[in-house]
């Protein structure tokens, strides 16, 4: 419900989302993350970067969507890759 709500007030659609998903690179991993691991990819659709939290659920095969967002310049850096 969160990562819905996120994409709605950010103006950010399901298409994108999945564009992001299937073409993006992954930047950062968190295999320690509960119940599953996840990841953050960064992706650019339309000439706008976004970052996509995903949690990925291997025994279903299931991609589990946490957050998604427009990377602020302030705090990354390198084409959105790398944190400041």
């Amino acid at each position: 419900m969160h990562a819905l709500r996120q994409m709605f007030s950010r103006r950010i659609s399901d298409s994108e989302v999945q564009e992001v998903i299937a073409r993006g690179t992954i930047i950062e991993e968190y295999p320690d993350d509960k119940p599953y691991p996840s990841y953050l990819i960064l992706g650019v659709v339309n000439s706008r970067p976004l970052h996509v939290v995903g949690a990925y659920n291997r025994d279903e095969g299931e991609i589990i969507i946490i957050t998604v967002y427009e990377p602020d310049p302030d705090q990354w850096r390198e084409n959105k890759m790398r944190r400041r």
